[in-house]
C-alpha cells in the first residue's frame, strides 16, 4: 500500500482597522516610531474603572470588509471577555467576538494550484482590540537569544478585524493567494493599508496532515493540528506551512503522533518551534463583557455600506481584459492594486492606447518607482501627461528611446514642454520636409556611401540603413523609419 500524505490548513488573518482611534478609546492609532508607552490611557491599559466606549468607525469597516467578503452581516453581536495572561496584554483578558461576531458565512476565490479558480470559505469575521508589542533586547530584536523584554502598550487596544477560513486551503501555495487575495481586498475597500511589515496584517496558520491511501483515498489517520503564530509576511507564511507540513507528514510516516500545540516560526532558521500546548476555548472562560452594549448594525448602515463598495478587484480585472483586451497577466498586474488601476484608466481616458499604456506602466513607471522611492499616488508623472507621451509614439512622432528621455525628464518634476526640449525632441514632431532636409544632408555627408549604394555594391541593403540611421539620430528618433526609408530610396534613384 502507499500513502498520501494531504495537508489540510485554515488561516487566521489579523486586518488593522483604518482609525485615526483605538477600538475603545480615543488614543492614537499612530503609534509606529512613537515613543514607547505614550498612546496610552487607562481604557487601552485595562485600568480598574475605566470604561470602554465602541469606536463606530472600527463597525463601518468591519462591516464594509464582510460585505466584500460575501457574509452575512449580523444585526446583533456581541463582545466577550477573552480571558489570559500575556506581558503584553496589562487587563489578562482581551475584548473580542466569540459566539456572535460581526459577519458570518463568506466567501472568496483565489488561483488554485491547477491554476483554476479556487473557493475558500470565510468561516467568520469578528471585531477585536489589540495586544501590546514585546520588544526584545537581541540584537537582531529576535525572541531568540534575548536576555529580557521591554513591553510597548502603544498598540494595545488598536481596532482588529480577525478573518477566519474554513480548512479548504490544501498547499502553502494556495494559503499564499489567499492572504495576497484578503490583503489586496483590504487595501481596495480603504479597510486597512494591509502592510504585513508594520504588523498591519498579520497570520495565524492551523494546519495538519492527513494520512490517506493513494489508491483508494481513504483516510487512513488524521494527525492533531497545530497553529503557527504571527507570520508577517507572504514568503513567512509560505515557507512556515511548507516546513510543517514536512515535519508533520515525517512524524506520521515513522508512526508517531502529534501534539496539538502553538509553534513560533523562526524565520532565521527556517523552522517552527514549539510555545505551549494549544488552548481550547473553554480555557479563555469567554463570558460577554458587561461595559459594552450589544453592536446593532441598521438595515440603512448596511443600505448604505454596500452601495459604497468599490468594484472589486477581481471584477476589475476581468473588465480591464474584456473592455480594453489586456492579456490576462497585464489584466491582473493593472488590477492588482486600485492606484495603478486608477492611473491606468485614466491614461486610457486622456487617449492613451490601453495596450501601449499598460505596457509603459508595467515597466517605465514601475521602474522609476522602485529607483526613486515613489508611491503610485505620490508619482510625478500625471496620467494624462503619459498619455500624451504615448500617443506621440502611436503616432510615429517620437521614438520610443526619446520617449524614454522625455518620460525621465517628467519624473524629475519637469512640465511636458520642457521636458520634450530638454529630451531635444519637438513637441509637434517633424514635418515631411524636415525629414527630406536632414536625408539631403546626410547624403552630402556621406558621398562615399552613396556611390557605393548607386554603383551596385550594396545588395542587401545594409548601407541604406546605414544611411537611416544617421538620418534617425539627426531627427532624435522623431521621424517614423519607413518615411525615412521611403525618401532615401527616392532621392537615391532620382539623383543617378
Amino acid at each position: 500500500m502507499t500513502f498520501r500524505y494531504i495537508p489540510v490548513i485554515g488561516l487566521e488573518i489579523h486586518v488593522q482597522l483604518s482609525t485615526a482611534t483605538k477600538i475603545f478609546c480615543p488614543c492614537s492609532t499612530d503609534y509606529i516610531g512613537a515613543e514607547p508607552n505614550t498612546n496610552v490611557c487607562p481604557v487601552c491599559l485595562g485600568l480598574p474603572g475605566s470604561l470602554p466606549v465602541l469606536n463606530k468607525k472600527a463597525v463601518e469597516l468591519g462591516v464594509r470588509a464582510g460585505l466584500a467578503l460575501s457574509c452575512t452581516i449580523k444585526n446583533h453581536s456581541v463582545f466577550h471577555r477573552k480571558n489570559y495572561f500575556y506581558p503584553d496584554l496589562p487587563k489578562a483578558y482581551q475584548i473580542s467576538q466569540y459566539d456572535l461576531p460581526l459577519a458570518e458565512g463568506g466567501e472568496i476565490f483565489i488561483p488554485g494550484d491547477d491554476g483554476r479558480p479556487r473557493r475558500i470559505r470565510i468561516t467568520r469575521l469578528h471585531l477585536e482590540e489589540d495586544a501590546g508589542k514585546l520588544v526584545h533586547s537581541a540584537a537582531d530584536g529576535r525572541l531568540e537569544g534575548a536576555a529580557f523584554s521591554f513591553v510597548d502598550y502603544n498598540r494595545g487596544g488598536v481596532p482588529l478585524a480577525e478573518i477566519v477560513s474554513e480548512p479548504d486551503i490544501t498547499s502553502p501555495g494556495e494559503a499564499r493567494e489567499y492572504v495576497a487575495r484578503i490583503r489586496q481586498t483590504m487595501r481596495y475597500l480603504g479597510v486597512s493599508d494591509g502592510d504585513m511589515e508594520r504588523g498591519s496584517l498579520r497570520v495565524d496558520a492551523n494546519v495538519s496532515v492527513k494520512k490517506t491511501d493513494e489508491a483508494t483515498g481513504e483516510v487512513l489517520c488524521w494527525g492533531e493540528r497545530t497553529e503557527i503564530k504571527n507570520m508577517n509576511s507572504l514568503r513567512a507564511v509560505e515557507r512556515a506551512l511548507q516546513y510543517e507540513i514536512r515535519r508533520q507528514t515525517a512524524v506520521l510516516a515513522e508512526g508517531g503522533s502529534l501534539e496539538r500545540e502553538t509553534r513560533h516560526w523562526n524565520d532565521g532558521e527556517g523552522v517552527t518551534t514549539s510555545m505551549r500546548s494549544k488552548e481550547a476555548a473553554d480555557d479563555y472562560r469567554y463570558f460577554p463583557d458587561p461595559d459594552i452594549p450589544p453592536i446593532v448594525v441598521t438595515e440603512e448602515l448596511l443600505e448604505s455600506t454596500r452601495n459604497a463598495l468599490p468594484e472589486l478587484p477581481w471584477t476589475k480585472e476581468g473588465r480591464f481584459a474584456e473592455k480594453y483586451g489586456l492579456p490576462e497577466t497585464d489584466a491582473a498586474f493593472m488590477a492588482e492594486s486600485l492606484p495603478v488601476a486608477l492611473y491606468f484608466e485614466e491614461c486610457v481616458k486622456s487617449g492613451a492606447s490601453p495596450l501601449r499604456a499598460a505596457n509603459w506602466i508595467r515597466t517605465e513607471v514601475f521602474r522609476v518607482m522602485n529607483e526613486k522611492g515613489f508611491s503610485m499616488d505620490s508619482f510625478p508623472v500625471k496620467p494624462s501627461a503619459l498619455a500624451e507621451l504615448v500617443s506621440l509614439v502611436d503616432g510615429g512622432k517620437l521614438s520610443t528611446t526619446v520617449a524614454r528621455e522625455v518620460f525621465a525628464r517628467l519624473a524629475e518634476g519637469r512640465s511636458f514642454k520642457d521636458a520634450l526640449e530638454a529630451a531635444g525632441a519637438s513637441p509637434g514632431g517633424l514635418s515631411s520636409e524636415d525629414v527630406e532636409k536632414m536625408v539631403e544632408r546626410v547624403l552630402r555627408a556621406n558621398g562615399d556611401v552613396v556611390e557605393e549604394i548607386r554603383s551596385g555594391r550594396d545588395p542587401k541593403g545594409k548601407k541604406i540603413k546605414f544611411l537611416a540611421g544617421l538620418v534617425m539620430r539627426e531627427a532624435r528618433g522623431q521621424a517614423d523609419v519607413a518615411a525615412i526609408s521611403g525618401i532615401l530610396e527616392r532621392r537615391l534613384k532620382e539623383d543617378r
